[in-house]
Order: structure tokens, then C-alpha cells, then sequence
């Protein structure tokens, strides 16, 4: 089951690729325009800047992971009820992508609690000249409310390990790299693609398919 889980949470972040150039296109574009001189490469602030965002996952994930498994140890919440919630959020998050129902608006309402304290910090890192700089900037930036992100954590509960949580979520991260680094090759044809409605209409479906048949299943061990 869990390498199941580990390929779907890489599934989400490849068919979220629309969502993830709308909210981090715009760092991207700004790390791509830093580097003036063309025997320069932007590609390693490029790689550090993403490799600090996936690790920002990847630290949610294990702090998800171990969440669940003390609900699960402590107060007795069995791992199908996390997995059913699990399933919910990914119905949600394919309407949110197919800007059909927005509720996965008011649990990034709550992410900005944290992200007001920490958006500031990544002022820091701006302008980004070299690959430290990228690297925290993606630290920070891994942190901003995303509806993507918090409907994979749920996964990451659901596996109550923190370890299996940190693997989703960074099985997460590497799926929302293709866009991202399409974006940073200056395709522009590819990304229009990828923030199009009728690709926001496909992978709302194929999310919303797939969130009801892990609910169909979660039942079935609940029931």
C-alpha cells in the first residue's frame, strides 16, 4: 500500500503542475532573470531553490507522518479513518483545481497564520545571487498555504510513520519539479499548456476519480 501511496503523492504533484506555476512561476521567473550573462547558468539556482522547497515538504510530511501515528497510538484513531480523510481532501483539491468549489480556501486561510511570520524571512534571500540563497528562499517558499500541499500531508498522516509521511512528501515535491523546471527552460508553449482550464478540467476529474475510489476503499476497511 505504501508504494501505492508513494506513486500517487508523485502523481498529484505532476498533475498539479498547473497550480504549482500560479503560485511558485513567479519565483522561478524571478531566479531565471537573475543570471545577465549569458556564459552563466541559472541552473543551479534553479536545482537549489527547488531541493529547499522539496525539503520543506519533506519535513511537513514527517511532521504529518508522526501526527497521525500519535492519534493513532494515543487517543486510538484507527489509520482508516486518516486515510478517509485523506481521500475528502483529494475530491476537494480536484474541485479547487477545476475552479468548481473553493473550500480548500479557508485551510489555506489557516496556513497564513504561519506564513505572515514567516514571509518576511525570505526577503532575505532576495535578490538571490547564488545557490545558498536559492536553496533558503525554497526553504521558506515550501512553506507558503497551498491546497496541493495540504491535501498530499493528509496522506502523509494517513501513514502515520513520520518516516513513510516525509517519503509522500517528497515523492509530492518530485512530481511538481516538471513544471516548475519547464517553466525555468523558457517554454512557454508548455507551460500555457499546463495553466490552461481545459488541463485544470482533466486533472480536476482524474483527482476527483481517484479521491473516490480511495474513499470506496477507506469505507470498506472502516465498515
Amino acid at each position: 500500500m505504501m508504494n501505492i501511496d508513494f506513486i500517487s503523492a508523485f502523481l498529484i504533484g505532476v498533475a498539479g503542475a498547473g497550480h504549482c506555476v500560479a503560485m511558485c512561476g513567479g519565483i522561478t521567473s524571478m531566479l531565471t532573470a537573475n543570471i545577465n550573462s549569458p556564459q552563466k547558468s541559472n541552473l543551479p539556482l534553479i536545482l537549489s531553490y527547488n531541493f529547499g522547497r522539496i525539503l520543506s515538504y519533506t519535513i511537513a510530511g514527517a511532521i504529518a507522518g508522526l501526527t497521525g501515528s500519535l492519534a493513532a497510538q494515543s487517543i486510538g484513531v484507527h489509520i482508516s479513518w486518516l486515510r478517509l480523510i485523506a481521500a475528502i481532501f483529494l475530491i476537494l483539491l480536484g474541485l479547487y483545481i477545476g475552479k468548481w468549489a473553493f473550500i480548500l480556501n479557508r485551510i489555506e486561510g489557516i496556513g497564513q497564520y504561519l506564513w505572515r511570520y514567516l514571509q518576511p524571512l525570505s526577503k532575505r534571500f532576495i535578490p538571490v545571487k547564488n545557490p545558498t540563497q536559492a536553496l533558503l528562499l525554497g526553504a521558506v517558499w515550501g512553506w507558503l498555504p497551498c491546497g496541493l500541499v495540504y491535501s498530499t500531508l493528509t496522506w502523509s498522516m494517513a501513514s502515520a510513520t513520520w518516516y513513510n509521511g516525509a517519503l509522500i512528501m517528497f515523492a509530492f515535491g518530485l512530481g511538481t519539479l516538471p513544471a516548475l523546471l519547464t517553466l525555468a527552460s523558457g517554454f512557454s508553449f508548455i507551460t500555457n499548456l499546463l495553466k490552461s482550464q481545459n488541463t485544470r478540467n482533466v486533472t480536476a476529474v482524474l483527482l476527483i476519480s481517484y479521491g473516490l475510489y480511495s474513499l470506496v476503499i477507506a469505507l470498506k476497511l472502516i465498515f
